[in-house]
């Protein structure tokens, strides 16, 4: 070989040589940078800051929603090779996710990949009725854009009506009032106020199974709806947890005596909300009095004029109120009187309760 070939070989092999050893510092480099990517914070994600991933789309696109943001996710590559050793890579779920400050790629990757979406919250309120817990699910799309509605209105004229709700859960031609299972149930982007019903009339279903299988041989009660119709009374009459067994053992010793009820809010809801078709105003109800002339006007819900249940709950009862109609207290009083206090003053005898009427009510008016 002659000194000028070898003198380019050497050439060659020092240039191969410096290549391969720019490659392995460069990857040395990326190698470094990508470690440092998949365990650093991303920068730019403050309190608070979310992402909203539509179906379908893919991880470029989830980098640049977050770009979008004012967030600085780093190179797609790195996003890329991150989700391939996870193994999450076409595993990502769509909706929306929290980016609290301090969070790694790696974090939300796995945070995406198990469908950790924010939860948003609907409460239905113990002792609401049917048309109260519609206008609160009309009026949660204008808080929460989160929530699609398809069924409630606040315009009577354009609201589905009653049937046409009851018939899309499945159970057309049954009166709605009181088979909703009032508590605070959670739902992601996209569920509908019908999903919120659905669930909490499954719940309803289940908690008055469970408890009805608990009940007393000797309960007046003949079904799990009648059940549902006295504790609803029940949850109308006292906010007080420790009153409502008892005031669910006065209606029921009143049943089997075959003594008439003689509750307000059962009267106050033929008035006002059947009378009305349900469409009035649920604060001004709170604060309505009954008259003479109402409690002598009979209706298919006064129970001073009827006795037994009326025909369906007049509101949504909560848990405590289906339960102290399962489980009431053991007292022998037929009566009780508001005592002005949020208390209520209970007697055994007719005698003691027009005393109390007298002392709690008469005297204060």
């Amino acid at each position: 070989m002659s000194r000028k070939r070898f003198s380019i070989w050497r050439v060659l092999r020092n240039v191969v040589v410096l290549l391969l050893l720019g490659a392995l510092a460069l990857a040395g480099y990326l190698y470094t940078e990508y470690r440092a990517f998949a365990d650093v914070p991303i920068p730019g994600v403050a309190e608070k800051t979310q992402i909203d991933v539509p179906l379908g789309a893919p991880l470029t696109g989830v980098v640049a929603l977050m770009r979008q943001q004012g967030i600085n996710p780093g190179p797609s590559l790195y996003w890329r090779i991150l989700a391939r050793q996870l193994g999450v890579a076409g595993h990502l779920h769509a909706g929306e996710y929290a980016l609290e400050a301090g969070l790694t790629p790696r974090a939300l990757l796995r945070k995406m990949a198990a469908g950790e979406v924010i939860q948003h919250k609907f409460t239905i309120v113990e002792g609401w009725t049917f048309v109260q817990m519609r206008l609160a699910l009309y009026s949660a799309r204008f808080t929460d854009k989160a929530l699609k509605v398809e069924l409630a209105s606040a315009e009577p004229e354009v609201q589905i009506q009653d049937q046409e709700v009851m018939s899309r859960l499945g159970e057309p031609d049954v009166p709605p009032e009181g088979l909703f299972l009032p508590e605070t149930y959670s739902y992601v982007k996209g569920m509908s106020d019908l999903d919120i019903m659905r669930r909490a009339r499954e719940a309803m279903k289940k908690t008055l199974d469970k408890l009805w299988a608990e009940r007393s041989p000797d309960t007046p009660l003949k079904s799990p709806y009648e059940a549902l119709i006295l504790a609803s009374i029940v949850e109308k009459e006292t906010a007080r947890a420790d009153e409502r067994p008892k005031i669910a053992r006065v209606f029921l010793s009143r049943l089997k005596l075959g003594m008439k009820l003689q509750t307000d809010p059962t009267v106050i809801y033929g008035k006002y909300y059947v009378n009305h078709g349900g469409i009035v105003n649920p604060d001004e109800i709170e604060k309505i009095n009954i008259t003479r002339s109402d409690l002598d006007t009979d209706t298919p819900y006064n129970t001073y004029t009827r006795t037994g249940l009326p025909p369906t709950p007049i509101a949504l009862p909560g848990q405590a109120a289906l339960a102290a109609v399962i489980h009431p207290a053991e007292t022998n009083a037929l009566y009780f009187v508001a005592r002005g206090d949020g208390a209520h003053e209970f007697s055994a005898t007719l005698d003691a309760h027009n005393r109390a009427v007298a002392k709690y009510q008469l005297h204060r008016k």
